[in-house]
């Protein structure tokens, strides 16, 4: 009988969570998609946009990773006072670090395609993009940590919920200010920026209700603990610096593909908004791991947690192959949901095959890393990502293109680094020392 509790508790945090995540993927690609009905320079200007925000995102890895490692302990361990003082404190923490990042962002986002050294249009496009999603950087931070501590607490159905209006309200306003329906002007890619900013605000504004009203389990405070934030901080500084450091290889990576052709570069950034997609069940999954990992410990039981880990691996494994199977044998019915332009098309459908073939491996760097940061082990995975993804995908990638000039083995460095990070995951995985770190 306790088995199949198991899996109900984990597909009880999984799937709404999967679900919130494609959701929030879907939110973000919606403005990819229906500009790109406009031009391969708008999508191409929009998707680097995307793939350049990602740098903030990595900020708030230190959030949600930090928020989830702690408050779940205190869940696990019955501690309910503690992680709601925590959850206040990482809420005006993310308030606070949000406004220099605001700031910083609007006046050196332009820069970023100037370095990529793109088309002037792509430039144009993607910095009036960008400057307008810099509006909603605090909401975002503070977002993210309510949606951490509700995780943590099991509860991923809450998000879910809010993340499907919202992203129906956001097809909406993106179809009014894009194209310019009901009496508002086409504002473009612009038009596609405010959309989402507004979405985001909207959600918070919500989440703050729920928040105040008692409707988490959660109880309201006004408090700040300095001891609280370092014991946060902790695991999630690494987690941040790790993913800092991932997306910004990205950039040099997308620097290699960026050199080839704008449709090369344009399909490469929808192939990216369509592994995102087939990415949610994997971090639906992850979350899980980590909210059983930090709640285990948290409960002083180790083999639940590893026990949990494993059976969520199991999951995540099964899900993504299948993933894998749509995207090697119909890229390109996938593709054409985004752009009609042909030589787009085949540069994202050579991409997403490619990939394909790496969905199985990254379902182990998904969980495991999951479940290591929930330990409170994120210098390790630190460690890992950053010696696989310097020496395996970046300095052969740049080899290989300069050598071979050939976008395919720009892309085979890249799944390789997901082979060989699976595999030292794994490693520290079943050495169990994750077992002795205290959050």
């Amino acid at each position: 009988m306790n088995f199949p509790k198991k899996h109900k508790k984990i597909l009880n945090i999984a799937l709404p969570a999967g679900v919130n995540s494609l959701l929030d993927m879907l939110q973000v690609i919606t403005d990819l998609i229906m500009v790109g009905r406009l031009s391969p320079f708008a999508v191409a200007g929009v998707g680097l946009g995307l793939q350049s925000l990602m740098l903030v995102f990595a900020i708030l890895t230190l959030f949600h990773v930090g928020t989830n490692a702690l408050l779940s302990r205190f869940i696990g361990a019955s501690k309910l006072k503690r992680a709601s003082l925590g959850l206040s404190t990482l809420l005006r923490f993310a308030l606070f670090v949000s406004i220099p990042v605001s700031i910083l962002w609007y006046f050196l986002s332009s820069y970023i395609f100037i370095w990529f050294d793109t088309a002037q249009e792509v430039i144009d496009l993607g910095s009036s993009y960008m400057q307008v999603l810099t509006f909603m950087m605090p909401f975002i931070f503070v977002k993210l940590v309510f949606v951490s501590a509700l995780s943590a607490s099991g509860d991923t159905k809450t998000p879910m919920y809010i993340k499907l209006v919202s992203i129906i309200l956001n097809i909406f306003l993106n179809y009014i200010l894009i194209f310019g329906h009901f009496g508002f002007p086409a504002l473009g890619v612009v038009g596609a920026g405010i959309s989402t900013v507004i979405i985001n605000g909207l959600e918070l504004a919500v989440y703050i209700i729920l928040y105040l009203k008692g409707k988490m389990i959660y109880t309201p405070y006004f408090y700040f603990s300095k001891s609280l934030l370092n014991r946060a901080l902790k695991v999630g500084v690494p987690a941040s610096i790790e993913r800092t450091l991932t997306f910004g290889s990205f950039m040099l990576f997308t620097v290699i593909i960026a050199q080839y052709s704008t449709e090369t570069l344009a399909g490469y950034q929808i192939g990216l908004r369509v592994e995102g997609l087939a990415f949610m069940p994997g971090i639906g999954f992850t979350i899980a791991a980590m909210t059983l990992m930090g709640q285990g410990l948290g409960a002083k039981n180790p083999q639940q947690a590893k026990e949990d880990v494993l059976l969520v691996l199991k999951y995540t494994a099964v899900f993504m192959f299948i993933i894998s199977l749509f995207m090697i044998l119909i890229p390109e019915k996938i593709v054409w949901l985004f752009t009609n332009d042909e030589e787009t098309i085949k540069e994202a459908s050579l991409y997403l095959v490619i990939v394909g073939f790496s969905q199985v491996p990254l379902a182990f760097n998904f969980v495991l890393s999951g479940a290591l940061r929930g330990a409170g082990d994120s210098r390790r995975t630190l460690k890992i990502n950053l010696i696989s993804i310097w020496f395996i995908r970046i300095i052969p990638a740049f080899v290989l293109s300069w050598y071979f000039h050939s976008i395919l083995f720009v892309y085979f460095a890249m799944i390789t680094d997901t082979l060989v990070k699976a595999i030292f995951l794994w490693i520290a995985f079943n050495k169990g020392e994750w077992q002795k770190i205290k959050v």
